[in-house]
């Protein structure tokens, strides 16, 4: 077992709470053939990151915010798969509604969605893609979560499932639990623990010696870089 106690709890969405992947790769397959791009090099370049800079990234001549609204459109209505991971409703039904947010690259018409097809609570708080200048792995998206939540990063534990987002989440001075399935768990190093299944991980409460509220977190079969 591997413990982290944090004040809050920071959860990425897509490849985390919910699996999207096959919608995200299809829209950016369509998206690829329009402009007669790899698909396979357009999608590595998709997961983890904001639409608006994927489009700047790969195609810098376009209008990137008319083609970030007709992908995020596309996706937004393709719901195909999408479903649960598994323990992610077990997990944030554990939480207060006051000690999680999620931080998520997708607009918020675009989580709204993925969590209401699930039948996931939307949280009280959350991070969009609309909230933010710098995408991930800038670590914009991942300070503004703590603060919505009231707390230093250094307070949050994130669980995340790109480069991008473990990137964000340490430069904002969180540690980080890392899903492995949208990457290899060798691809998930610089996170502080990576796991392969929320089932893996264990909630637990305290207080500090001040009184403030604790949330422990342990996670099994995880691996500690």
């Amino acid at each position: 077992m591997i413990g982290f106690s944090c004040s809050g709890v920071l959860f990425d969405l897509d490849g985390v709470l919910v699996d999207s992947i096959a919608a995200v790769e299809r829209q950016w397959r369509i998206w690829a053939a329009r402009h007669r791009l790899d698909p396979e090099h357009v999608i590595h370049a998709a997961h983890g990151h904001r639409t608006i800079e994927t489009v700047r990234l790969l195609m810098p001549e376009l209008d990137a915010a008319y083609e970030a609204s007709t992908v995020e459109k596309g996706e937004v209505e393709d719901t195909a798969g999408l479903t649960r991971k598994e323990c992610s409703a077990e997990l944030i039904a554990r939480l207060p509604r006051d000690r999680w947010a999620i931080v998520t690259s997708g607009s918020r018409a675009l989580a709204t969605a993925r969590l209401r097809s699930v039948g996931l609570p939307a949280p009280e708080k959350l991070v969009t893609a609309d909230d933010v200048t710098n995408g991930k792995p800038n670590p914009e998206p991942y300070l503004k979560g703590a603060a919505l939540l009231g707390l230093p990063p250094s307070k949050c534990l994130v669980f995340e499932d790109a480069q991008s987002g473990i990137r964000a989440a340490k430069l904002a001075g969180a540690k980080v639990i890392a899903v492995a399935g949208t990457y290899p768990a060798a691809d998930l190093r610089e996170a502080d623990a990576v796991i392969s299944s929320l089932c893996e991980v264990d909630l637990s409460f305290g207080a500090e010696g001040d009184g403030s509220k604790v949330v422990r977190v342990s996670v099994r079969a995880a691996v500690r870089n």
